[in-house]
């Protein structure tokens, strides 16, 4: 994993010519055709998608928690701008591809929940365009996910989770040089065998596992090179710099956290534009759960967002190189 420190690690982008090899490199790597042209005429376009998303994280740092969501849902929506344009120069082809890609309930009910509130995804736009681009995730229309289960996809909220709700949402993952180890407790949770288990791990997993011989309390597996942060399910929480995995089974898991922040987003932008009098008294009255965990995962998200496309560009480099 590359080591994401701040927007400084962004910096090295912000060069025309270093950023048109990068492209270059890309492009290549994909056997796209006039990838020079190309790279030359998106240098300047990637930059600045990263510049205003840049800008817009800054700005909600500095913002009233009343309009963080939709500044940093904005500034979300750029970066993955420019991770798309690493793998398709002519993005925008079309204006279908330039909707959110999401939906939601239009009227909140009187006796609104946030956590039962779902989203919805749409046959175009951009949240099912980088499903597929980024992530090669297809056939994702008409999918829906509440907020509660969107939320408990966030390592980072595990503990939070295990405090307020007391049930933890994630067990971490044991790393030791290159083999990595999980809790055979993870059975019970499943409930499966440690052969079915790990059956279901292979099927579910975008990449290859290589599973070692486990012990008595511990299912151990190396991953080549080490890339372990390319593993379905697994996840690593930022906050602890553990790698970890998901306790409930769904389909969810198999969401890369990009995705599931992106979601999360979406909907707390479009509560926080339209949803005035829900929003403006979860905020001064603090009457239930709801507000902890939204004000929790907006601290979270104002740095995970950023690592998560950093890492994503990082990948595109790598396999570029």
């Amino acid at each position: 994993m590359f080591i994401y420190k701040n927007w400084n690690s962004f910096l090295p982008f912000f060069s025309a010519n270093s950023t048109q090899d990068y492209l270059k490199t890309c492009y290549r790597q994909r056997n796209l055709e006039n990838a020079e042209i190309s790279s030359y005429e998106k240098s300047y376009p990637f930059i600045y998608y990263l510049e205003h998303g840049q800008i817009y994280y800054k700005q909600a740092e500095l913002a009233p928690l009343i309009i963080q969501p939709i500044l940093l849902f904005y500034g979300l929506v750029h970066l993955i701008k420019a991770c798309i344009l690493t793998i398709d120069p002519n993005y925008p082809e079309t204006t279908s591809v330039l909707a959110h890609g999401v939906s939601t309930r239009k009227k909140k009910k009187q006796q609104y929940q946030f956590f039962q509130d779902e989203v919805k995804i749409q046959k175009s736009g951009l949240f099912p365009y980088m499903a597929e681009k980024m992530f090669h995730m297809k056939q994702l229309e008409g999918e829906k996910a509440s907020m509660e289960e969107l939320l408990m996809q966030i390592p980072e909220l595990s503990a939070f989770f295990s405090r307020l709700e007391g049930k933890s949402t994630f067990i971490p993952i044991k790393k030791q040089h290159d083999t990595f180890s999980i809790s055979k407790c993870i059975l019970d949770q499943y409930h499966m065998t440690e052969s079915r288990f790990i059956d279901y791990w292979k099927t579910k997993s975008t990449s290859e596992i290589l599973i070692e011989d486990s012990d008595q309390d511990f299912i151990n597996f190396k991953y080549p090179h080490s890339q372990i942060d390319k593993i379905l399910p697994i996840k690593f929480s930022l906050e602890d710099s553990q790698y970890a995995f998901p306790l409930k089974k769904g389909t969810l898991n198999n969401f890369p956290e990009l995705l599931i922040h992106y979601l999360l987003l979406y909907n707390l932008s479009m509560i926080a534009r339209y949803e005035t009098e829900w929003w403006s008294e979860i905020i001064k009255m603090m009457p239930n759960r709801d507000y902890p965990f939204i004000q929790s995962f907006l601290n979270m998200t104002s740095k995970k967002g950023p690592f998560l496309i950093y890492q994503f560009l990082m990948k595109e480099r790598q396999l570029s190189c």
